[in-house]
């Protein structure tokens, strides 16, 4: 059996959450915001909401979540976080971290209350957040939005009203440890969140997973189970079968990632390939390279990741050829988007080479973290 699946505009929360409150009680599935590509017409009966998202390679992945695995996870969440509350919504709901929060104040009863500056903005945020009215208050966020309402902390209204929230859920990409320190300094309840599109979102609460979610490493690689899973990935089953494997009768979700897990608390350490997560977004190295090697004189260039304190990681290209950095960026972002731009561009004699002529990656990423992002000579 199969429903109709249609798209809706992201931009238009309310509208989002109507449609997404038909689709978990059996209506139309719903595909928030505008379709990178030819979308169905109908999806699988179990299929309540698709989120597109990026993939390894900047080609669109689109995730199939059913109404019983997002029901789960909101389950897991209130929970975890003491009992139903009230949501702000400060995230877009072409995330599965945005629609989480839908599902959330679905689940709890309590209307969301709506963010709606496309910009981030410590003190409208503040005050958008007076209209919540619930015993318990929750929001979601990217550290890039946490940053700007710690750096707004000087405002001790602000500060005392963002203080109200009796959790804030932060993720997307990895939070660092002094600007979570800081926040907690500040006395701003904050859980690290991880997951992604694949698992209904943040399963894993500060390295713990939570309900009924199981997390192991496997050969090195982060993999998780639960009933939070998704169907898999809409018109490619080869993706599907190498990302979702089950083993021993459970069904397990090969994340990419690579972690460790010690005391029963998982930490993640890295990427197994080439993506990176720059301000929530996916940013595919391997694309970037690929646009870049098609500029004249650039195909020796290499693009590696350096860690950024607002946007978690962030592309830095090196090369022997004389292009500046705002040439290679109006390619990239032309291409691929703003959140793929590099930051810096930085010009070496030779391109470092392993025995095999293959770039060395590993020395070039390794001298790209040690300037911290900066930018190279060609800004």
């Amino acid at each position: 059996m199969t429903r109709p699946l249609r798209a809706t505009a992201a931009d238009d929360p309310a509208a989002v959450f109507v449609a997404l409150r038909d689709a978990l009680a059996g209506g139309d599935a719903i595909l928030p915001g505008t379709p990178r590509t030819r979308m169905p017409d109908t999806v699988d009966q179990r299929v309540a909401v698709v989120i597109e998202t990026s993939g390894s390679t900047g080609v669109p992945k689109r995730v199939a979540l059913s109404a019983d695995a997002l029901l789960a996870g909101a389950a897991a969440s209130e929970s975890s976080l003491g009992g139903p509350g009230q949501w702000m919504l400060a995230l877009p709901t072409r995330y599965i971290a945005g629609i989480n929060v839908l599902v959330r104040s679905l689940a709890s009863g309590f209307a969301p209350v709506y963010f709606g500056s496309g910009h981030f903005d410590a003190a409208e945020f503040a005050a958008a957040s007076r209209a919540l009215e619930a015993e318990l208050r929750f929001t979601s966020l990217v550290p890039a939005q946490l940053a700007r309402l710690v750096d707004a902390a000087d405002d001790l209204d602000l500060l005392a009203v963002v203080r109200r929230f009796d959790r804030i859920l932060v993720g997307g990409q990895a939070t660092p440890p002094a600007l979570l320190a800081r926040a907690i300094e500040l006395g701003l309840n904050v859980t690290r969140t991880y997951g992604s599109s694949e698992t209904s979102g943040g399963c894993v609460y500060d390295g713990i997973p939570i309900g009924a979610v199981e997390a192991r490493i496997v050969d090195g690689q982060v993999e998780l189970a639960g009933p939070v899973l998704a169907e898999g990935y809409l018109g490619d089953p080869a993706a599907t079968d190498a990302a979702f494997v089950s083993r021993a009768g459970a069904r397990w979700y090969r994340t990419g990632d690579t972690g460790e897990i010690v005391d029963g608390v998982l930490r993640v350490t890295g990427r197994l390939d080439s993506v990176i997560i720059s301000g929530g977004e996916k940013v595919s190295l391997d694309a970037i390279e690929r646009v870049v090697h098609a500029m004249p004189g650039l195909a020796d260039a290499v693009a590696v990741r350096s860690p950024s304190a607002e946007w978690g990681e962030v592309p830095v290209i090196f090369t022997s050829a004389t292009a500046t950095l705002a040439e290679v960026k109006a390619a990239v972002i032309a291409a691929l988007g703003r959140a793929s731009a590099p930051v810096a561009l930085v010009r070496v004699e030779r391109v470092p080479q392993l025995p095999n002529g293959k770039p060395d990656r590993r020395s070039l990423t390794a001298f790209a973290a040690s300037r911290g992002g900066r930018p190279g000579p060609g800004r």
